[in-house]
């Protein structure tokens, strides 16, 4: 029987009136608003059926009519192959082939029969009637408790009484109702986006389906996410060739690879643009990814009925995330307020701003360099104690248990999801070799027999094949890593260079009556460290972005070198390249400066020295103020900037030129089919959500490995994250294909990388705070060499002195005056020069030093100690989930024992039958715990107190 064919392709509805029939065919969809309004048709929404019948349609296949004759032949014959064992599988299907038309359409339609078949065997868990389902069972028995109550002649007897709930109860739900009413502002219109409630689902069986509450009309049972699921099941199994020696071509996935098909896809259920008809894809535009709703909490149900669980499972974590943000916002703003408030009077700063202190520096540079006033970094200082204080460490801590309480918290709220979602006993499919891998290997004349599966496949030995190309692979990938370093050493250049050309620039700028000329010179000479930072760290973002764009493109091409097997572990391993390779290129330079500049600098006469050159030294303020600008600029500028021109201004901008390169009339696209529209869309790819993981884990490193350093980085991320929501909603609605709807049970392998990093960020922060910034050196003076404990001569106490006689002649600053100059100061712990040891270090740099490394100690083993313990305390499944999961699996075990017992000895099984066991054994299940608590207060021949009273269940 072959597929059944139309020249036009427009399906119609059942319930489409007759005289629309006879009109132009036209689909009812809107593709764009109309200035006259629209039409009747395109208000009754886009017709998804068949033309010759009331059908469905699953599923689209597309293929090109345009290549070589034998290329076109090969295919032909290929698809008739395919297309005859999905009709002998029982799917129905429907050409649409326009005469002239680039690309052809396959209709797939899943009968009952076939979705009931397959669902089985999948074994897709389906609502089950009304009368069986626990949610309802257990609100109709909630508010009725039976107590025991002692007769005056002796004894006890039942009575049936509202239950008095216990103080900790009632002070838990006072909260969760006060939480509820906090969050009313941000909930959806429950009559306009109407929750989903959780039915009572179990795994279907064609044997039991009066267990099951099947509609009568049969094809509404399924929804469309799950029989697009079952018809993707079917499509990646049936074979597209009868030679037997080929029995690895199989599957829609590897007919695409080979060109057979261009596509295949599941339908959008309608438009999204206003005035469209009501359908779910208008709904979640309207509620989800529209602006006006950026505050409100997203309708995941509603999104996993429509896209699937994988793709509802991000946005439930980003949406967690997000959540988690604020307490971090909040607490970083007030960390930052407090920075603000404290740097006009802090004794460092104001030393460092007094003019009248007299600080002469030692030169910045060797010879061309003059020597300068220390009161000229006093705006660094200053902005460098903002960040630099004693609540930089209260912060530090508070997000190394905010990153542990994120993972905790988001496990309960995933096992939650898996729970409502129905996953907990998700079983991962055995996945077939990916087409690729077949295509790469089609020549080898090498083949091994699957153990799993029992089809021989290509195989190619370990040592003589595989092991030099993954030797290659990760030659490869240490050269790129070694790329990133070589960026980050090349922007040390650009900032050493550039300091010292700024400070020779004041010397050598002519005199001239000029005011502006002589203003503009000593502004800059002024600023010139923040000069060379901001711009240092804006071309290292160019340079991210590049690199960044290098990465993706050697690592698919490495990866696809590898000939991996399954998309898993193809998965796998681009997601371990692209994470190293992206964590060596954004952070990288931040590491350089958190905790290798100025660090091996020497001292003045005897400079340490790289490439001939001296290495980069702390500003007057320290390193945690460049070390924040660097780490702002990359962050910001790469998720608010770059991101959002990536993902939204270049696809308008390519979109918008095509529409002035082939301009479309009304009428062209009013007569266009569903499937045609939405093949114009961007195909939904596999990577579609890989890197969206790996933009918010990369923004997840940055808020907990550096945020010492920045306390304004989660707020920052929150709004990004308000953006991203909206802008991967908006994708996924509007400018994506419909994907198959996957299962998934998690996030996956990000959740261990996400952990990874939390447990990295501890140890990075510690040594943040212990050698960045200057809480130590602060701590030690203030207890151990302070007149008074306070911080007041901190700044002289922490400037070495170095006669400038001691400089070597190739070294010695030669602009005019300088040799007036006996003595300059530098930040560092030595002796004088007068001293028994001059110039070695100083007994307060080994305090300092010591410590230093005690701090690291301590913040380590106490963060990972309380973190750990707060890990073990917070289960990963709630108490009560878990007991419902096991109770929902007793009951539904039981009540399929009695039914089959019922039907076993020929009894009909009825709606009222199911009520009765279910009755039968909440009855039994009270029974019991009355029982034990009757035989108690017998023995003791006391009644029970209000206490046992409460816990009688």
């Amino acid at each position: 029987m072959q597929p059944q064919t139309n020249g036009g392709g427009q399906q119609r509805s059942a319930d489409v009136p007759k005289k629309m029939e006879e009109e132009e065919e036209e689909d009812a969809d809107v593709q764009d608003k109309k200035p006259s309004g629209l039409t009747d048709l395109e208000k009754l929404g886009r017709n998804m059926y068949f033309k010759s019948e009331p059908r469905r349609i699953d599923y689209i296949l597309a293929w090109s009519t345009e290549g070589k004759p034998e290329k076109l032949a090969h295919s032909k014959e290929a698809r008739a192959v395919f297309e005859e064992n999905l009709e002998k599988e029982g799917l129905k299907l429907e050409r649409d082939e326009k005469e002239g038309a680039e690309i052809h359409y396959l209709k797939v339609h899943a009968p009952y029969e076939v979705l009931t078949r397959y669902a089985e065997i999948l074994k897709v868990r389906m609502p089950v009637k009304k009368s069986m389902d626990l949610d309802k069972i257990q609100q109709k028995y909630a508010k009725l408790e039976t107590i025991l109550i002692k007769m005056e002649g002796g004894g006890f007897k039942r009575q049936v009484v509202t239950p008095m709930k216990a103080v900790s109860t009632r002070l838990w739900d006072t909260m969760t109702d006060i939480t509820k009413k906090l969050f009313t502002p941000f909930q959806l219109d429950p009559n306009v986006v109407k929750p989903i409630k959780r039915r009572f689902n179990v795994a279907y069986s064609r044997d039991k389906e009066y267990l099951f509450d099947i509609p009568e009309d049969k094809d509404t049972y399924f929804d469309n996410a799950t029989r697009n699921r079952i018809v993707n099941f079917i499509l990646r199994r049936k074979p597209f060739s009868r030679e037997k020696e080929k029995a690895y071509s199989f599957g829609i996935n590897k007919m695409i690879a080979d060109g057979h098909y261009t596509d295949a896809y599941p339908l959008h259920e309608g438009h999204w643009k206003p005035g469209s008809a009501d359908n779910e894809r208008k709904l979640l535009f309207d509620h989800w990814a529209n602006w006006r709703n950026c505050f409100k909490i997203q309708p995941l149900d509603h999104v996993r009925g429509y896209f699937g669980e994988k793709i509802a499972i991000y946005f439930a974590w980003l949406g967690f995330y997000m959540l988690m943000l604020i307490p971090a916002s909040i607490i970083g703003l007030l960390v930052f307020i407090y920075g603000c408030a404290i740097s006009g009077n802090s004794y460092p700063a104001n030393e460092v701003c007094d003019e009248s202190k007299n600080f002469t520096m030692c030169p910045l540079c060797d010879y061309q360099c003059p020597y300068w006033k220390l009161s000229a970094a006093c705006s660094h200082a200053r902005a460098s104690r903002i960040f630099d204080n004693n609540a930089t460490v209260f912060f530090a801590i508070f997000m190394s248990f905010w990153g542990t309480l994120f993972l905790e918290f988001w496990k309960r709220k995933q096992a939650a999801l898996q729970f409502k979602w129905d996953l907990t006993d998700f079983v991962t499919e055995e996945q077939p070799p990916r087409p690729e891998f077949l295509a790469k290997l089609e020549h080898i004349t090498t083949y091994k027999e699957h153990p799993i599966t029992g089809i021989k496949e290509p195989h190619l030995p370990f040592w003589r094949r595989r092991f030099p190309i993954y030797l290659m692979s990760w030659t490869a990938m240490l050269f790129l890593a070694f790329l990133a370093i070589v960026a980050v050493v090349g922007v040390i250049a650009y900032r050493i260079s550039t300091l010292a050309a700024l400070q020779v620039l004041t010397r050598d700028t002519p005199v001239t009556n000029s005011t502006f000329i002589a203003s503009t010179a000593e502004l800059v000479y002024q600023n010139a460290s923040l000069v060379t930072t901001v711009t240092a760290a804006c071309i290292n973002l160019l340079i991210i972005v590049i690199l960044n764009f290098i990465y993706n493109r050697l690592a698919f091409w490495l990866t696809d070198m590898e000939c991996l097997r399954t998309q898993k572990e193809y998965d796998d391993s681009i997601t371990l390249k692209l994470f190293s390779l992206q964590f060596v290129n954004y952070y990288s330079s931040i590491i350089y400066i958190a905790f290798v500049k100025g660090r091996m600098v020497g001292r003045p006469g005897k400079y340490a020295t790289l490439f001939g050159g001296r290495q980069e030294e702390c500003e007057a303020g320290g390193c945690l103020i460049e070390l924040c600008i660097q780490l702002a600029i990359i962050m910001t500028g790469k998720q608010l900037i770059v991101n959002n021109i990536v993902e939204i201004l270049i696809p308008k901008i390519i979109k918008w030129i095509k529409r002035r390169i082939w301009p479309e009339t009304q009428e062209q696209k009013m007569s266009k089919s569903p499937w045609e529209k939405d093949y114009k869309l961007q195909p939904a790819e596999t990577t579609s959500l890989f890197y969206e993981y790996l933009e918010m884990v990369l923004q997840f490193g940055f808020l907990t490995l550096f945020v010492a350093a920045f306390p304004l980085g989660p707020l920052f991320a929150l709004i990004n994250n308000i953006l991203e929501i909206r802008f991967d909603a908006v994708k996924f609605t509007t400018e994506l294909r419909r994907p198959m709807a996957e299962r998934i049970p998690d996030i996956g392998v990000w959740y261990s990388v996400l952990y990874g990093i939390s447990r990295i960020a501890v140890i990075s922060n510690a040594f943040i705070i212990a050698l960045t910034s200057d809480f130590i050196p602060r701590l030690v003076y203030t207890m151990a060499y302070s007149p008074d404990g306070s911080l007041e001569g901190y700044v002289d106490h922490t400037l070495a002195v170095f006669n400038t006689s001691d400089f070597e002649e190739a070294k010695r600053p030669v602009f005019e005056g300088s040799e007036i100059v006996e003595t300059c100061r530098y930040r560092d712990f030595r002796n004088p020069p007068d001293s028994d040891d001059p110039y070695e270090y100083s007994q307060m740099y080994w305090h300092v030093l010591a410590a230093r490394f005690a701090f690291v100690v301590v913040f380590e083993n106490v963060i990972v100690v309380i973190t750990g313990l707060i890990a073990w305390l917070i289960p990963d499944v709630p108490a009560k989930l878990k007991l419902h999961i096991r109770r929902e699996a007793y009951m539904s075990n039981e009540i399929i024992i009695k039914t089959e017992l019922m039907r076993a000895q020929g009894e009909q099984v009825g709606e009222a039958d199911i009520e009765r066991i279910i009755q039968d054994e909440n009855q039994r299940y009270r029974s019991n715990e009355l029982g034990s608590m009757e035989l108690v207060h017998r023995r003791s021949a006391s009644p029970p107190n209000d206490k046992e009273k409460d816990n009688i269940v």
